[in-house]
């Protein structure tokens, strides 16, 4: 492949739902490009970007793959994201690296989630966009009502470029543009072929409405030319298309496409546009990073091959008999094989081996990687995914991927109890890949728990520990970490006495236990003297307050640190549910010692035995994780979502309408919400998304209680 300047460059990234069609207009574009001489399918397994087994067994995108090839004597590099949003994070990393984000849109289904997100990660990270309404050769397509759709979400200055002639017709083939204000015909053989004529007069109308509609979008880009259309009625040719790159680079602007991807349908037309409008890395100026050599000062680059080279790694692929392939994008600098580069990430060098432009799994091997280009290098050391590459002697990092919070956690059992380190083993190294999943050991719960984005994606994460590692697990759902608490107060006496033969053991404590609220800390009983108070951080949440009340030397002061280690470890075991307890207070009063027998170990147990007994007069109450949960589904399925979650406890905090979309926000008990991207998206049809966040704990109902408090103990015993 030959060089390309960065004013050459176009990256673009296809991001909607999936089955919107991404990979067949990626596959489009290759063909049309020239990369393959004949376009395959997704059903047929045989796309240049849906590769690797559990794509094709799938018939669904997993990975982003990058397509790279030349139109009009540019270099067009298009990254196919997965449309299912157990797959986001490779959507997080596709937008990061980009000028250009195109929103592919069924023009049967119009927006869905896939689109909804991608909107919103172009948006925080202030890329511009295009939509793209596919599938126009369908039955039942309907090209005004998805312009529509996606006019009423997000405004006016999402304007059509094109529409369609004959829509939703057998042999489709037919496109007014609005730009060139020509009507386009397209080969029906699928070679992409183009012609151009004059709009029939039964299309005239309709055309110069919506070029007049266009034409307002492009002068309000823009002061200047707002003065000009007013003041003229029109704009220039050289006006309109000065102007209509601006809006589109300013997001002011977002033009809509018509394809039939599968047909090659306006394939060549969209690519036309793409050199043509679409912004070059040049056209966003700099990039910002920070300096760590001058207390992470903020440094701005200017976009260029010359000066200091700065890459980003966003996406990690292991490729069988090559090894490890990092994905980079160069933002300044010439990258070229032999170099030595530091990963500002993890302080260490790199030296940079064979350079790639990458068409799915086929490589090119090239000579270097210019400002604003992407490409791939082989067996880096220890760089993944998020990390900076730059000059040692002017070192810079780039804010890492902004990756989503997992949405399903499951507990991960080995089938084999001797492969848990292999396990172990096996997932960081997946995660290196893709660090959108989290895996922890949870000692409390005593579990491997896995959090992914949705049930999917922790399919394919065990399956590729299988395949890759060779080893297996079951999942099943993770223990609810529930907490102990309690509602009431008791004041109790517990004396330790023991004497069995030589040194004995003797040790008295009187305590009064009470609720804790930091916000509103309870009253001290005024019988009592306060010598001091300890207000601790529990390492599983929640406070304990240790008030200090001995006067008169009944206990000797260094007996007293003994007395709150034992409440603690009481605390630790739990006493109802044996479950940790939080949000208590314990006010150590009174007691008794022996000038002989009273030692530390005695007073701890004095200490645990005393809080246990005043534990359970003082109505214990058993607390869950409470989640704050987000849904986004069309307004179709409000009613089901809305019943889904009274079933499930959930409270409504409020909800958000826009453009055909309900946003709902409710509080959830964690132990209603294993699965529930599953069931949400069996819901919706696959339309609907959801975040969770763990927010607080409140009390299980009693009924509830009592089956959960049973089923604990039933499982500890099983577990002996």
């Amino acid at each position: 492949m030959k060089d390309y300047t960065t004013e050459q460059i176009r990256n673009i990234a296809l991001i909607g739902h999936g089955d919107a069609g991404k990979t067949s207009i990626a596959e489009a574009i290759a063909f049309s490009m020239g990369i393959i001489n004949r376009m395959g399918s997704v059903p047929a397994g045989n796309t240049v970007s849906d590769y690797n087994a559990d794509e094709i067994e799938r018939q669904i995108s997993i990975s982003s793959s990058i397509v790279s090839g030349e139109w009009d004597r540019h270099k067009i590099n298009l990254v196919d994201v997965p449309g299912y949003s157990d797959f986001i994070g490779e959507s997080r990393g596709a937008i990061r690296v980009v000028e250009t984000v195109a929103l592919v849109m069924q023009a049967v289904s119009g927006i869905e989630v896939g689109v909804e997100q991608g909107w919103r990660s172009a948006e925080e990270n202030e890329v511009p966009r295009i939509f793209i309404i596919n599938k126009l050769d369908r039955e039942q397509a309907d090209f005004k009502q998805a312009l529509a759709a996606a006019q009423g979400r997000y405004g006016r200055g999402v304007v059509a470029a094109q529409f369609p002639v004959d829509q939703a017709q057998p042999g489709f083939h037919t496109i007014i543009d609005v730009i060139l204000m020509k009507q386009l015909s397209f080969a029906t053989d699928g070679s992409g072929k183009m012609t151009q004529e004059e709009i029939p007069n039964a299309h005239r109308a309709g055309a110069n409405e919506l070029r007049e509609k266009l034409v307002e979008a492009i002068a309000e880009s823009s002061d200047e030319l707002l003065e000009a259309y007013l003041e003229n009625g029109e704009l220039t040719a050289e006006q309109f298309a000065v102007g209509l790159k601006a809006g589109i680079n300013n997001r002011t602007l977002f033009p809509v496409f018509c394809l039939a991807a599968s047909a090659n349908i306006g394939v060549h037309r969209l690519l036309d546009a793409i050199c043509k409008y679409l912004p070059a890395p040049a056209d966003f100026k700099e990039v910002v990073g920070k300096r760590l050599t001058k207390g992470e000062e903020e440094v701005r680059r200017p976009i260029t091959s010359s000066g200091p080279n700065t890459a980003f790694v966003f996406k990690t692929v292991s490729e069988p008999h090559v090894g490890e392939l990092s994905f980079i994008k160069v933002y300044t600098g010439t990258i070229a094989s032999g170099m030595d580069l530091l990963n500002a990430t993890t302080n260490s060098m790199e030296r940079i081996g064979n350079l790639f432009a990458m068409n799915g799994k086929t490589r090119h091997e090239i000579s270097q990687v210019v400002a604003g280009d992407i490409g791939a290098v082989v067996k880096l050391k220890s760089t993944h995914t998020g990390d900076t590459l730059c000059d040692k002697n002017d070192p810079i990092i780039l804010p890492p991927i902004a990756f989503p919070k997992p949405s399903i956690n499951v507990a991960l059992i080995p089938k084999a109890r001797a492969d848990e380190e292999k396990i172990s083993e096996g997932l960081n190294r997946l995660r290196e890949e893709d660090p959108s999943f989290r895996i922890i050991h949870d000692p409390e719960l005593s579990q491997m728990i896995l959090s992914g984005q949705g049930e999917l994606h922790i399919n394919i994460i065990v399956k590729r520990l299988k395949d890759k590692f060779g080893v297996e697990v079951n999942t099943k759902e993770p223990r609810i970490p529930y907490r102990e608490t309690i509602r009431g107060k008791a004041t109790v006496k517990y004396r330790h006495k023991k004497q069995s033969g030589g040194a004995g053991q003797f040790a008295e404590v009187q305590i009064m236990l009470q609720s804790y609220r930091e916000e509103a800390p309870p009253a001290i009983p005024s019988e009592y003297t306060v010598r001091g108070e300890d207000v601790d951080e529990l390492p599983w949440g929640g406070k304990l307050s240790f008030v200090n009340c001995i006067i008169g030397g009944v206990i000797d002061g260094r007996f007293i640190p003994a007395v709150k280690k034992g409440v603690l470890e009481m605390m630790q075991q739990g006493v109802v549910a044996g479950c940790p307890i939080r949000d208590v207070q314990i006010i150590l009063f009174d007691g008794m010692m022996h000038s002989v027998d009273s030692n530390e170990n005695a007073f701890k147990t004095a200490g645990r035995m005393a809080f246990k007994n005043a534990f359970q007069e003082a109505k214990p109450v058993l607390h869950e994780p409470i989640c704050n949960l987000t849904v986004n589904v069309p307004e179709e399925y409000m009613g089901d979502v809305m019943g889904d979650l009274s079933g499930r406890r959930g409270k409504i905090l409020g909800m958000e309408g826009e453009g055909g979309f309900q946003t709902v926000k409710a509080r959830v008990p964690l132990a209603e919400l294993y699965r529930y991207s599953t069931k949400l998206r069996s819901m919706t049809s696959g339309r609907g998304g959801h975040e969770i966040e763990i927010s607080h704990y409140e009390e299980v109902p009693r009924e509830i209680a009592d089956r959960i408090i049973e089923q604990i103990k039933s499982d500890k015993e099983e577990e002996k």
